[in-house]
């Protein structure tokens, strides 16, 4: 058990930009608390805890610098709580990774039920990439999994907001303070997580800006909350890459959408597939990379019936467009003639349905995605 000012000493420790686990956990056996490490000078630490003066001095200068109690007051405020590694109520698969967090904000709950699935990629999507993320996030939602991402720009935030739409928890880990939105554009997206029963996650403290060292450093936590990792796009050298290495050192199976070979944000995922990674063809490849005793309570029925082809959450013209083009394939003039609407009208719909990933286009014919 961790008393009061232990914490506040600790949450103040977890103020230094660079501060590893396995270090803060050795200077507190050394010193015997986090309160003595406080206290000492900056040429003491560095001598017991083997590093420079320095980066002890710059230590000790964050720490203080960080209001431990207004931290604890600003999270309660915003809906949260902060966890300590050690104690009852940190999660369980983040305390047995090599690196786990010192200390955890969280805004929302943890307590979402279902096997949790990180779904993670490019900023950079393709209309392929959206295509794929929006279809196989919604699936395994509606299966009962909880999807984990990092409310970034692109794969992330399609995944997240799949989720949203379907009024299902989804877990965003970010590389920030959970004080702070980044990218500010996702602000609406992160309320409405919240609002159905997600959570916000994150091992810095609670207005913390965003910093290139954070990102990187935040996606192990992502796996490591997670039962099977995704990777839908990236390009050979990118952040989800990132993620999946790290997922592969903590135990963890990969998957990876193939994609076209002359694209680049398909470059990534299918060199992981090349080394080993499962190639993800179908919802239920998922569900058979989820442990066995996490599948009890999932609805997966549904996945044989064709009707799951059918996108969830279409506008009332987009209906309109599924019911006149059935089963067949028509042109953009049939449409324009059979439902009597202005062409610019009908083509904006099209393509819009096509980007979708709702219909598909072949020599100018639409027709309902067999994707």
């Amino acid at each position: 058990m961790i008393d009061d000012n232990e914490k506040l000493a600790r949450i103040k420790l977890n103020a230094f930009t660079y501060l590893r686990t396995d270090w803060a956990e050795r200077m507190i056996e050394v010193f015997g608390s986090a309160q003595e490490i406080l206290k000492t000078d900056a040429q003491t630490l560095a001598e017991r805890g083997g590093m420079s003066v320095k980066t002890a001095a710059e230590l000790l200068r964050e720490a203080h610098a960080l209001d431990a109690e207004k931290e604890v007051e600003l999270t309660r405020s915003a809906g949260g709580e902060i966890l300590f590694l050690g104690e009852e109520n940190y999660p369980a698969k983040l305390a047995e990774i090599k690196d786990p967090p010192f200390v955890l904000y969280y805004r929302g709950t943890l307590e979402a039920v279902g096997p949790k699935v990180a779904m993670v990629g490019t900023r950079l999507i393709t209309p392929y990439g959206r295509r794929c993320a929006e279809k196989f996030a919604s699936e395994i939602t509606r299966c009962g999994a909880v999807v984990v991402s990092g409310l970034a720009r692109g794969v992330d935030s399609v995944c997240q907001k799949a989720a949203v739409e379907l009024k299902r928890p989804t877990w965003a880990v970010v590389g920030t303070g959970i004080g702070r939105c980044y990218p500010a554009e996702n602000k609406s997206l992160a309320e409405a997580l919240l609002e159905n029963g997600g959570a916000i996650i994150s091992e810095l403290p609670f207005n913390k800006p965003p910093h290139a060292f954070h990102f990187p450093r935040r996606n192990r936590i992502i796996s490591a909350l997670a039962s099977v990792v995704v990777i839908i796009e990236g390009k050979e050298r990118s952040g989800a890459l990132i993620t999946a290495r790290l997922a592969a050192e903590q135990g963890k199976d990969v998957m990876a959408v193939p994609g076209n070979i002359d694209s680049l944000q398909s470059g990534g995922t299918n060199m992981l597939i090349r080394d080993g990674a499962a190639a993800l063809l179908d919802t239920k490849d998922i569900i058979d990379f989820i442990p066995y005793e996490e599948r009890f309570g999932l609805d997966t029925a549904w996945l044989d019936n064709e009707d799951k082809k059918e996108f969830v959450n279409l506008t009332e013209q987009e209906k309109q467009f599924l019911d006149f083009i059935k089963d067949g394939e028509v042109t953009a003039d049939d449409i324009v003639e059979g439902l009597k609407m202005p062409v610019q009208e009908a083509a904006a719909a099209l393509f819009e349905m096509e980007i979708k990933g709702v219909l598909a286009c072949v020599d100018g014919k639409y027709s309902k995605n067999k994707f």
